[in-house]
């Protein structure tokens, strides 16, 4: 590990705390597929872990009154828990160039679903009958590649939630699977002591980033924000998929 690799480390995590701290969620998005590049997939999913826990419990605990019914939130987070579990096996037993290659593929489909139907919108009553589906998928893609967005986040976008609301509940969503994440990596080996604390000192600039993005979501046009994120990933999804399938 170079100084170089430890710096764009921290910048993959900084840019993704900017990411969730504009839009409530995202950073994995971001921090998972640069880490990924840098160093390899379960090693990006083991650092990312106690950022995605605390600063969730945090923006969970923030806008905790804004929750949505909760039922729907328990059935959301349960489902995403276990597929959280059954994601973090496959973790620890597919080879890595085709872990690489999955996620950059998750990347791209995450970000062509967002330019193909940005204005979609499912009701609450379809949302009831799809949130578990929808959770064990997400907690799946989380558990296996660090990122649940492609189907969490474009689910809870669809139903064109308030900004409080949607923060507060997708936020109970990713602490209870991380809180069954981090013991599963612990359990096969992908977490050790050293990663562990990679992972608690990523906290700092996810916390910068945090600042930086509440800034920008104050500061930038949303559109203009939302452009520059969709070509960073575009790019980074490009690297990835190069990586996972001629190797380099």
């Amino acid at each position: 590990m170079t100084f170089l690799d430890v710096a764009l480390a921290l910048i993959g995590v900084g840019l993704g705390g900017v990411v969730k701290g504009a839009l409530g969620a995202g950073a994995p998005i971001v921090a998972i597929p640069v880490l990924s590049i840098l160093f390899n997939v379960p090693f990006a999913v083991a650092i990312m872990s106690v950022p995605n826990l605390m600063s969730n419990i945090w923006q969970g605990w923030r806008f905790r009154a804004r929750l949505l019914a909760p039922r729907f939130v328990i059935s959301f987070a349960l489902s995403g828990a276990l597929g959280a579990v059954v994601g973090t096996f496959l973790l620890a037993n597919l080879p890595e160039r085709p872990l690489m290659l999955i996620l950059g593929v998750i990347v791209l489909a995450y970000l062509a679903f967002r330019l193909a139907r940005p204005d979609w919108k499912i009701s609450q009553q379809l949302a009831d009958r799809l949130v578990i589906p929808a959770g064990t998928i997400g907690g799946i893609l989380q558990g296996a590649a660090g990122i649940s967005a492609p189907v969490s986040i474009t689910f809870m976008n669809a139903m064109k939630l308030e900004r409080p609301v949607f923060i507060a509940t997708i936020s109970v969503f990713f602490v209870a699977m991380s809180a069954v994440q981090i013991p599963a990596l612990w359990s096969l080996n992908i977490m050790g002591a050293a990663q562990f604390q990679l992972s608690l000192a990523a906290l700092f600039p996810l916390w910068l980033g945090m600042l930086a993005g509440s800034w920008a979501a104050r500061h930038v046009s949303a559109l203009v924000f939302d452009r520059l994120i969709l070509g960073l990933l575009a790019a980074v999804a490009v690297r990835l998929i190069w990586s996972g399938t001629l190797g380099g």
